[in-house]
């Protein structure tokens, strides 16, 4: 199950996806619980970091309660271009005095597998489990490739890595450059209370309505069979 919410622009996109982000995370800061999140990557995400910003300026909502986790990273050092971490950090983490001990990056220069496992370490400490022992993270935001891949699991990889219970995993080939990544697994994206993806930019109509299709094979669609409801925000006509 899907919900699709259409926008004009990358800009509406960005807005709508914030401001409901920003719900969220009130919501928690009422309860006094924690909300835990893991970010991506991707075109869309400086549009969406830079309208949350500006919207938890405008409504003083605090993300002092916000465990800031990634669903994929690449194998270069944090201050690289081509860095998750670096992304939000230029663009969420310093406008907003974000507190380090909240920020559990991926560590991408430690290599692959070895950077895997630090991941996976340090969210089993701090993240609870479901009864399948998968950490249970509050919103997972995913972007599409133009290859449909979400994270960075790859399209051509076997059906049966969707059962692959490592939370993080080590990428050595991804087509796209850098080939060595780090990537949360399907089973750790499946068991997240919520997952939107921001599906945005030309070139992704194929990969959007291949992987809406019943009998869709690529990442996303792999995702979307996994689990019982994911959000959609998408500025791509299909």
């Amino acid at each position: 199950m899907f919900e699709l919410i259409p926008f004009a622009t990358a800009e509406e996109l960005a807005a709508a996806a914030a401001k409901a982000w920003l719900d969220e995370i009130e919501r928690s800061n009422r309860v006094t619980a924690s909300h835990d999140v893991a970010l991506s990557g991707g075109r869309i995400t400086q549009k969406f970091l830079t309208a949350a910003v500006e919207q938890s300026r405008a409504r003083n909502i605090p993300l002092t309660q916000v465990n800031f986790f990634w669903a994929d990273e690449r194998c270069v050092p944090p201050t690289d271009a081509q860095s998750n971490f670096k992304l939000v950090n230029d663009f969420l983490f310093t406008p907003l005095k974000i507190a380090p001990e909240k920020i559990h990056r991926l560590r991408g220069e430690a290599g692959p597998d070895a950077g895997a496992q630090q991941a996976e370490a340090e969210m089993r400490s701090l993240v609870g489990t479901n009864h399948h022992g998968q950490p249970v993270l509050d919103l997972i935001f995913l972007g599409l490739g133009e290859d449909a891949h979400v994270a960075s699991l790859a399209p051509d990889e076997p059906e049966a890595m969707t059962s692959d219970p490592a939370v993080f995993r080590g990428v050595h080939h991804f087509a796209k450059p850098p080939p060595e990544r780090i990537t949360m697994g399907y089973q750790t994206i499946a068991a997240a209370r919520q997952v939107w993806m921001l599906a945005s930019g030309t070139g992704k109509e194929t990969a959007l309505r291949d992987s809406l299709a019943a009998n869709g094979q690529t990442p996303f669609a792999r995702v979307l069979k996994l689990r019982d409801q994911t959000k959609i925000f998408s500025d791509i006509a299909i």
